[in-house]
């Protein structure tokens, strides 16, 4: 079994000019300020993903790079994460590209249930999406098998609940940014439900009551 690497280490070992920890993987956003810069990133870090065995996904637009690294099969980062992302940041150096660290983020979309089992086939069909069992503790997430849109993940409830809605999102964000995006949000007309759980996550809402959590991986591990 592949050894994991707490994301407290791992955001650590990383050059913080490039990555944070999000979501469980490490992420970086690079400022191409072109097209072609950007495929010229894509190229060298494709070069050293063959090199290291180990393949980051990548999403390139007309300005900017942005990288994922994690290990699947150990559901979370390890040591090939660490290196991989050490040796991506040398080579934006060596093109004189700029990391924006405040960019990376992740998106979920937490639904309550009473009975989890009834209505997790429903959101799996609507959006066509994979389960995924947690080898911890068995609870099941809706996966994109494309990668692209939010995962779905399901929250037990004990009765039900009339005072709130029963879906919210998880906004994961940079650590060190959350503060901040708390910030935006009230100053945006929100409210703060409660920072109990913070830094692992602040629960807000809009002016109808309706839920957001802004969330880092501080505080999530043991």
């Amino acid at each position: 079994m592949v050894k994991r690497v707490p994301d407290a280490q791992a955001q650590q070992a990383v050059d913080a000019r490039h990555w944070r920890v999000v979501l469980g993987a490490l992420r970086a956003s690079f400022h191409t300020g072109s097209y072609v810069r950007g495929v010229e990133l894509v190229r060298a870090i494709a070069d050293l993903a063959e090199q290291a065995g180990h393949h980051p996904d990548m999403d390139l637009r007309y300005a900017r790079v942005r990288v994922v690294v994690t290990t699947h099969d150990a559901a979370g980062l390890t040591r090939k994460d660490v290196d991989l992302a050490m040796a991506i940041s040398a080579a934006a150096d060596d093109l004189g590209l700029s990391g924006e660290p405040g960019r990376p983020a992740g998106l979920e979309i937490a639904i309550d249930a009473l009975d989890i089992g009834a209505v997790l086939p429903f959101w799996r069909a609507v959006l066509a999406y994979g389960v995924e069992i947690a080898a911890d503790d068995g609870a099941p997430t809706l996966t994109d098998p494309d990668g692209i849109g939010p995962n779905v993940w399901f929250q037990q409830m004990d009765e039900p609940r009339s005072e709130r809605n029963t879906i919210h999102l998880d906004v994961d964000v940079p650590h060190d940014v959350a503060v901040e995006r708390v910030a935006a949000a009230v100053a945006a007309g929100g409210q703060l439900v409660s920072a109990r759980f913070a830094p692992s996550f602040w629960v807000l809402a809009d002016a109808e009551g309706n839920e957001a959590c802004v969330c880092t991986f501080q505080g999530r591990e043991p």
